[in-house]
């Protein structure tokens, strides 16, 4: 007659106490909890016992045995749940052990699918890429992959997209003219499928984007609008004089064509930087449009405005305004910079339209009468302009490379605008 066996008690398992050989504590079919000898650490002292579920069966006249996890992980009102879901299989002729096995394997190669669809790895490198670039730029890049890419790509396999799968995604861009973007999507996917490929990416052997661009409609090269006529600048600087809005928009307005930097630089100008008796704008690396790296690579580092005589007028007049802020230009709030619209906005309410001029246009105003009408030299413009310039040495942004030149040129722009206003 078989020996009948107590079922356990909680309590029973949790007060157990693990002796100097292995012992096993039954709840019946098969189900037990395993517990290992007594252990100790190297000075004697007593390790916590271990007590684990595992369920002794046959299936195909061979015995088997099967683990449940540990208690109290695995409480006894769980591991008599998995012990009838195990009974239940061997009574449908499976064993539990290999179908637990298939089921751990199906979930590894689920895992798998979630870590190589296109969504994923678009992230990976998009989280790698972001660490050397602007955040604005970081921002525009990841808006295009959530809006443009994701949506026909990301739940796909990345090793089973195609060219054909690429140009669909694309044309869905183009079809609303966005011609250019889709251009820059092309050469996003491109950079995906590159780092799938330095990345072993399993299944990924080509990148389908490469030689796409030769079937892309080609957009339209537009120029940022930008003044070129002398008689329509010095009209538009009459404009500027005359603004009846926010003073400290008015001198922003003045001050923009005749600094030429970036819209985002100008806003974003701090009287710490500014030396209104050296006449000299400072502009730090960390507040220029670069690269992560090369702001890093240049850190310290500044970019030299020289300030014409009418610069540092305007700016002394605008100090009493906004001298008590951090900002030249600063928003409502103080502690905020003016708004990256004012500048277009002021623009339009003068009547001047998005054709005839732009913020990032006197960029271009004076990058060509410079050198056209004044003649002075593209390096000290590019240089004023904050580009590249390398020197014999291949030497780049050297900071004092043509600034005296650059005083000159700043002071002789600042006198040709006052006499194109008259």
């Amino acid at each position: 007659m078989a020996k009948k066996i107590v079922p356990l008690s909680d309590a029973q398992i949790r007060t157990y106490k693990a002796l100097d050989k292995p012992t096993s504590l039954f709840d019946g079919g098969g189900l037990f909890v395993h517990v290992p000898a007594k252990r100790y650490t190297k000075d004697g002292k007593p390790l916590p016992d271990s007590k684990l579920w595992r369920f002794k069966y046959r299936f195909a006249g061979k015995p088997r045995l099967m683990a449940f996890g540990a208690y109290p992980d695995i409480s006894l009102k769980k591991a008599r749940e998995l012990h009838q879901e195990a009974r239940s299989l061997l009574a449908e002729g499976i064993d539990p052990q290999e179908e637990k096995q298939r089921h751990k394997a199906a979930n590894q190669q689920k895992k798998e699918i979630q870590e190589n669809t296109f969504a994923s790895v678009a992230m990976q490198w998009y989280n790698v890429a972001k660490t050397e670039w602007a955040p604005g730029h970081a921002r525009t890049v990841l808006s295009r992959i959530q809006r443009d890419i994701l949506p026909p790509l990301g739940s796909k396999l990345i090793s089973e997209i195609t060219t054909k799968d690429v140009l669909a995604a694309l044309r869905i861009v183009e079809a609303r003219q966005a011609f250019e973007t889709a251009h820059r999507i092309k050469t996003i996917i491109g950079q995906i499928f590159t780092f799938a490929l330095v990345s072993d990416t399993p299944g990924v052997t080509s990148n389908p984007a490469m030689g796409l661009s030769k079937v892309l409609k080609r957009p339209v090269k537009k120029n940022m609008a930008a003044i070129l006529d002398p008689e329509v600048l010095g009209r538009l600087l009459r404009d500027l004089e005359a603004y009846a809005g926010s003073y400290v928009v008015r001198c922003a307005l003045q001050l923009a064509p005749m600094l030429f930097v970036r819209p985002g630089e100008l806003r974003n100008a701090k009287w710490k930087d500014i030396d209104l008796d050296g006449a000299e704008w400072n502009i730090p690396m960390e507040d220029m449009k670069l690269t992560v790296r090369e702001k890093a690579e240049r850190k310290g580092q500044v970019h030299t405005v020289p300030l014409s005589r009418q610069a540092v007028s305007v700016l002394r007049e605008l100090y009493l305004f906004t001298g008590r802020s951090q900002y030249v230009f600063p928003g409502r709030a103080a502690s905020r910079v003016m708004s990256e619209n004012t500048i277009t906005q002021a623009l339009r309410t003068m009547g001047w339209d998005g054709e005839t001029v732009t913020g990032h246009g006197f960029r271009a105003t004076a990058r060509t009468m410079l050198h056209e009408t004044l003649g002075f030299s593209p390096d000290a413009i590019e240089a004023q302009l904050g580009h590249r310039v390398p020197d014999r040495l291949g030497a780049a942004y050297n900071r004092s490379k043509h600034l005296d030149e650059r005083r000159r040129m700043m002071q002789a722009w600042g006198d040709y605008l006052d006499v194109l206003k008259v």
